[in-house]
């Protein structure tokens, strides 16, 4: 399979394999940021069909930017579809379809329901539940709005990431920071929520016809 492309490669970094609960001496998450997160997940779950655009920029240590991407994702049940700059992925709940335009190239991958694997729903439910500590940093202003911070600390302390900011608004996440050990950070913003979009069951199925002399390799 070709390269993931950034934003999603923070979103697998944020749950995929981590133990289910925390190891002994790790302390506990803060009952106020579970009632936050709960809010989030419970407002989310009332959501016919999202689409929202979404921006991610890279910084280093530093602060200086590394580069920036720009998508739309599209979310209906367990179907969604991420479009970014020279890739889409398209999931109809069964099959997984990664569309690489430069190599003109579609993997297609069957979706284990055993694993523990991350998908844009779950960043906006419980993703939080088993596999992070949180606490409430409380009341903050972001992009001039009034927001609440939540603090995320991973469970499994050899993540590539030591820290996730969760910025709040209106029991919807608005931004995502993700601080890597390195330095490097990931900032995910989400915009332009229609969340009660009307998104037919094709858009999550990548259609093989509509782009002619594209490689399929299936790998169910």
């Amino acid at each position: 399979m070709k390269k993931v492309t950034c934003i999603l490669a923070v979103l697998l970094t944020l749950s995929a394999g981590l133990p289910a609960q925390p190891p002994k001496g790790m302390g506990s998450s803060d009952p106020e940021a579970k009632k936050v997160l709960d809010a989030v997940s419970a407002k989310f779950k009332t959501f016919k069909a999202v689409q929202a655009k979404f921006l991610l920029k890279i910084e280093n240590a530093a602060g200086k930017g590394l580069g920036t991407k720009t998508g739309t994702v599209f979310m209906k049940g367990t179907k969604y579809r991420v479009s970014v700059t020279g890739q889409e992925i398209y999931c109809d709940g069964s099959n997984i379809w990664t569309y690489d335009k430069a190599a003109k190239e579609v993997t297609i991958n069957k979706i284990d329901p055993s694993a523990n694997s991350i998908t844009p729903q779950k960043l906006f439910t419980n993703f939080y539940d088993k596999d992070f500590l949180y606490k409430l940093n409380g009341k903050t202003t972001l992009n001039g709005k009034p927001m609440q911070e939540v603090e995320l600390t991973p469970i499994d302390k050899t993540k590539a990431f030591h820290k996730v900011l969760v910025f709040i608004d209106k029991a919807v996440i608005s931004t995502t920071k993700v601080f890597e050990k390195t330095g490097n950070r990931y900032t995910y913003s989400v915009n332009n929520m229609n969340t009660n979009a009307n998104i037919p069951d094709a858009t999550f199925i990548f259609d093989a016809k509509m782009y002619p002399g594209v490689e399929v390799v299936d790998l169910r």
